[in-house]
């Protein structure tokens, strides 16, 4: 809105000396004065005075106790303007006032800094959150068609095996009667010629007896000797055969069986962060500058490194230290991660080198030439995932190593830009979908790509915020797949696609660095000049 005292088509002057755009006004006398014309004002004290700024004016109001007065003060224990002569009264001499000048212009900053903080930030990202809901209720439907899918097509495979074990064992029935209608044949063969035969003994045994009965002669006696019985022969049944006729025995439908061989559906697990996460436990190490990496080893022991010290300390929740481990070159340690197997690895980037700890021994796994290694991770595959830069630090790229070989080299995009900037400081993470989460410092950003190398995202910052202001340090990600990078005095959180969710901000932190979670998705927060390592709640 336009200032009175320019709008008007005579520009106020001071009612004293007439000096244009007097800067104070007399909330008493009602008139306008310049700084010079003020305290020949004041020094008339024949009566009260009460000098605001012009924009002020009329701010203070008359009293209702004491009519020809007016409130200087708000007692803040009624709430109620009071002026001289009430302040001074019983009512009101044992509370508490404000000058209601003072006060205004407080609660003015306040509402301005307010309103800033409403129209450029906090209303940003609530509406950045209600935009992102329909794409949320679309990903349920896409997920939901998704495991749909899958499901289908799980069935189809059971269901094309069963099938094709349903026709092999058809195919067999029809071998088994091919077989069995063969013998039979055979039989029936068989059978045929005997009665051939049979038929034919028969009419030889008639003609020969129909002779005997008539008169003998030469021949006859012959062929009455030459005879011999056939019936034993024929008794044997020619080409006799047994078949074991085959069965079917069904099984028992066992639908936990079938349950298996479909496959699991995990259940939908919903949680919420907290408004205000909770430090649970804060530990004090023994580095005297620098903390920067930590790891849990369990839910209830994490190593820890720091800068300048050549020591990597074992500590559990209640601030003991466990163990003790030197560096085996005795160079400080660049940043440690913890193995599938509970192993320690750490780097050493002036002897070029990445080291397991395993017991009481270092074993040197892998030696680089022409590339110094920062920092890395332990994948939940085994593999390990090293960010490393060139000597001259024009080049960086993310390695993984299986075991001693190198099983993927992750530097270009699909433009053949670089993914990183060159050389600075760069936590990695794996995410819970096998995404490899680079926090680049030198880039103001988090850049994301698939476990095949590919770019899904960069994420720097909420919109709401000037990226000149996003330093990404530490990272880690959680069992919702959400990342958590720290910045500053605060922590980001935001989802797999990249969405800024919320800060972890105000709860006792101090420059977080490295971060940790366990696996109930309590925060670990190395800070890095107090050298405290604090575990937070941030869901419930």
């Amino acid at each position: 809105m336009e200032d009175p005292m320019y709008s008007l088509q005579d520009v106020i002057r001071c009612d004293l000396c007439e000096t244009p755009v007097p800067p104070k006004h007399c909330d008493i006398c009602h008139i306008h004065l310049c700084e010079a014309c003020m305290e020949e004002h004041l020094s008339d004290e024949s009566k009260d005075h009460y000098i605001v700024p012009f924009k002020m004016r009329g701010i203070a109001p008359k009293c209702t106790k004491h009519s020809t007065k007016v409130c200087k003060k708000l007692c803040t224990t009624c709430n109620i303007p009071v002026c001289r002569l009430c302040v001074a009264s019983r009512k009101h001499k044992q509370h508490k006032k404000e000058d209601i000048l003072t006060l205004f212009e407080t609660k003015r900053k306040l509402m301005q800094k307010d309103l800033q903080d409403l129209e450029k930030s906090i209303y940003p990202r609530y509406q950045e959150a209600a935009t992102n809901i329909p794409v949320q209720r679309a990903d349920v439907n896409k997920r939901s068609q998704k495991l749909t899918t899958a499901l289908d097509k799980q069935g189809e495979a059971l269901h094309t095996e069963i099938d094709t074990i349903i026709q092999g064992m058809k195919s067999d029935i029809d071998d088994m009667d091919a077989q069995h209608i063969a013998a039979i044949d055979r039989q029936e063969v068989a059978i045929n010629h005997t009665i051939t035969e049979i038929t034919q003994a028969i009419l030889n045994l008639k003609r020969l007896l129909e002779r005997l009965q008539d008169k003998l002669d030469t021949s006859d006696v012959c062929l009455v000797s030459e005879y011999t019985s056939r019936t034993e022969e024929f008794r044997d049944f020619p080409a006799w055969f047994q078949a074991t006729l085959p069965t079917f025995t069904p099984q028992e439908i066992n639908r936990e069986q079938i349950h298996q061989q479909i496959g699991s559906l995990s259940e939908l697990a919903i949680t919420f962060l907290l408004d205000e996460p909770r430090i649970l436990t804060d530990i004090q190490t023994e580095y005297k500058e620098g903390l920067h990496s930590v790891s849990c080893l369990s839910d209830s022991e994490l190593w820890t490194c720091g800068d300048n010290d050549n020591i990597l300390r074992l500590y559990n929740l209640q601030g003991e230290l466990l163990r003790s481990v030197q560096t085996k070159s005795e160079n400080w340690p660049l940043d440690i991660a913890v193995t599938r197997s509970g192993d320690l690895v750490y780097t050493d980037y002036v002897d070029r080198s990445i080291n397991l700890v395993s017991g009481t021994q270092i074993q040197t796994l892998i030696t680089l030439r022409g590339w110094r290694p920062w920092y890395l991770c332990s994948t939940s595959s085994g593999d390990l995932l090293v960010i490393m830069t060139t000597d001259d630090w024009k080049q960086t790229k993310v390695v993984r190593y299986s075991g001693y070989t190198v099983k993927q080299s992750i530097q270009w995009d699909d433009q053949g830009n670089k993914l990183y900037t060159s050389g600075g400081y760069k936590y990695l993470s794996e995410n819970r979908n096998s995404d490899i989460c680079v926090a680049d410092f030198a880039a103001r950003a988090v850049v994301v790509v698939s476990a095949a190398g590919k770019l899904r995202f960069r994420y720097t910052g909420p919109s709401s915020t000037p990226r000149e202001s996003f330093r990404p340090h530490g990272i880690t990600t959680d069992s919702q797949a959400n990342i958590l990078t720290s910045d500053n005095h605060r922590i980001h959180i935001i989802d797999q696609d990249g969405l800024f969710l919320r800060y972890i901000h105000n709860w006792g932190l101090q420059d977080p660095g490295g971060l940790c979670v366990d696996s109930r998705d309590n925060l670990f927060v190395a800070e890095y000049n107090t050298c405290k390592v604090k575990k937070l709640q941030y869901y419930k």
